[in-house]
């Protein structure tokens, strides 16, 4: 267990805020506009997700800023969590070392596990919850940091297919 923590992941572990919106692009270019946020390139693909009700695979769409405080902007899939939030922000985003035990951590404290990203070996790899208040708080494995500093770094997306997100 992290200093300062119930579970493993710890404030100092935030490292995004994501929004849902409908047109990426607008939103894009608004935040652009008004704040000066510059942007990578589209990260798309097909995603094994298991909901409550069970597995499926869903085409998600998200950019990320390359200007820090990093700001996701995901695609809205209807019928899914990835709905526009009523507040604007949908998730904040948390590395996690152990994404199972600290997704195990949350729900026993009081968050259920709306969507669990899962790799063809079953690992999960990132998780969406969903507490009694605020927004969601997705947790995402420290493994893909790395892939996404280099994105960040160079606006491209060519690895993360490869790598799972």
């Amino acid at each position: 267990m992290r200093e300062n923590s119930v579970f493993g992941v710890r404030a100092a572990d935030l490292f995004h805020v994501g929004l849902v919106v409908d047109d990426v692009g607008s939103a894009a270019a608004e935040l652009s506009a008004l704040w000066g946020y510059t942007w990578c390139e589209e990260l798309a693909g097909r995603s094994h997700v298991v909901l409550p009700e069970g597995g499926t695979d869903l085409e998600l769409r998200s950019v990320y800023s390359v200007t820090t405080p990093r700001v996701e902007l995901v695609r809205s899939i209807p019928g899914t969590l990835w709905q526009p939030a009523d507040s604007g922000v949908h998730h904040l985003g948390y590395w996690s070392d152990d994404v199972a035990a600290d997704s195990a951590a949350l729900v026993r404290r009081g968050h259920p596990c709306e969507a669990l990203g899962v790799r063809p070996d079953g690992t999960a790899h990132w998780a969406f919850h969903r507490g009694p208040q605020g927004p969601r708080i997705e947790l995402v494995t420290r493994a893909l940091q790395p892939v996404l500093e280099r994105i960040w770094a160079t606006g491209g997306s060519t690895v993360v297919q490869e790598e799972g997100r």
